[in-house]
């Protein structure tokens, strides 16, 4: 079955970076399209930012435009996000999604807490 194991989450003081990892198996990477939404406390699930099978084409929200890079390596398996500039609403628990459009699936993994705090 699809599995999605993030890593890179922790504490970060405002101003910070924070380099999170997705490591994904059980599906054909290449044909997926990757992505990170998170969850901050009291809030609603977000798009943080999402990139098509070849890296051509990458979707951020806006809260985190020019502050956030996504990438995704195929022959790892794996998506990054990059984070700098973190701010305190940056806080949230992480989600790494894998989409699947051949099956229309979404596939979550568990998540990874990042708390940006002084």
């Amino acid at each position: 079955q699809v599995q999605l194991v993030e890593s890179g989450g922790g504490l970060v003081q405002p101003g910070g970076s924070l380099r999170l990892t997705c490591a994904a198996s059980g599906l054909t990477f290449n044909l997926a399209v990757m992505g990170w939404y998170r969850q901050g406390p009291g809030k609603e699930r977000e798009l943080v930012a999402e990139i098509n099978s070849d890296g051509g084409s990458i979707t951020y929200g806006r809260s985190v435009q020019g502050r956030f890079t996504i990438s995704r390596d195929n022959a790892k398996n794996t998506v990054d996000l990059q984070m700098t500039s973190l701010k305190p609403e940056d806080t949230a628990v992480y989600y790494c999604t894998a989409f699947r459009p051949i099956f229309n699936t979404r596939h979550w993994g568990r998540g990874t807490q990042v708390t940006v705090s002084s």
